[in-house]
This record gives C-alpha cells, structure tokens and sequence, in this order.
C-alpha cells in the first residue's frame, strides 16, 4: 500500500471562482497531478499552452469538449481520450451548446494544484492576473497565441 492515495469526492479541494469552470483537485505527486474539471456549455478551459516537461491526458467523462492540438481543432466526446506529449500546444473548453465534465492527468507532477489556487485567486480578483505569467517556468505552463483556436472560439 505504500505510494497509495484514495482521494474520497466529497473530500477534494473545490476552486470556484469561475462559475462556468469549476476544479476539483485530487492528486498532487512527484508522480502525477489529476484533477477534475467542470466546464458549462461553451466554457473556456486553458487557453493555448504548451508543456517543456509534462505530458497531459484528458479524459472526457461526461459531454463534449472542444481542443486545439498544434494547428487543428477537434472535439472529444464521453469516453475519449487525449494524451498531449510535450512541447504541443494545446487548449481545451466545453464546445458550444455543451457541457464538459474532464478528468486531466499531468505526468511527471511539480506542485500543480499552486497553480490552480493562483488561477482561482486571479478570477476571484485577489493576484495580479501578471503571477500567471511569471510562473511559467515553475509550473511548466507556457502561453502561446492560437490564430485557430481564437477563430473556433
């Protein structure tokens, strides 16, 4: 049992601040970083962003979810799946006239859920949406503009 976590639902840190996109976070490791988020018809997710370290998976459990991968656009439904190696830019939100419930994966893990209670205090207005930027290296997420992602949304 050693290395083993069970993370009960109603027991997961809930961030809020963005009625249409809410993050239950489950698992922060060396390992991995999972959460599990919540996006309402047409919500944004992560913008367009690439990793230097991590690969991402995500899995739709539930509705339809919108993602930009490099140049293209594609939709996810209920049951599938995405793993976005390193280094491919990527965003993801609930396509419009849907809803999307997504479990994301990060593997290695690097104290993530930092990042999450950063993004939660930015749209509860109490950081400087400027953090964002500057923990970039930190948190491996790295912006980048998305002529296609910007024309889908």
């Amino acid at each position: 049992m050693e290395n083993t976590l069970i993370v009960r639902a109603d027991q997961a840190e809930r961030l809020i601040a963005d009625p249409a996109a809410a993050v239950a976070l489950l698992a922060d490791l060396d390992v991995l970083t999972a959460n599990r988020s919540t996006f309402l018809d047409g919500a944004d997710g992560a913008p367009p962003h690439f990793h230097t370290r991590a690969s991402e998976l995500l899995f739709v459990l539930d509705g339809t979810l919108q993602v930009l991968l490099d140049r293209d656009v594609t939709t996810l439904e209920r049951g599938d799946l995405l793993v976005v190696p390193p280094r491919v830019p990527h965003a993801f939100g609930a396509a419009r006239g849907a809803d999307a419930d997504v479990l994301c994966v990060f593997t290695p893990g690097m104290g993530r859920f930092d990042y999450y209670r950063l993004l939660d205090r930015v749209g509860r207005g109490e950081a400087d949406p400027a953090e964002i930027g500057a923990s970039r290296d930190r948190f491996d997420n790295h912006y980048v503009d998305s002529r296609a992602w910007a024309a889908a949304r």
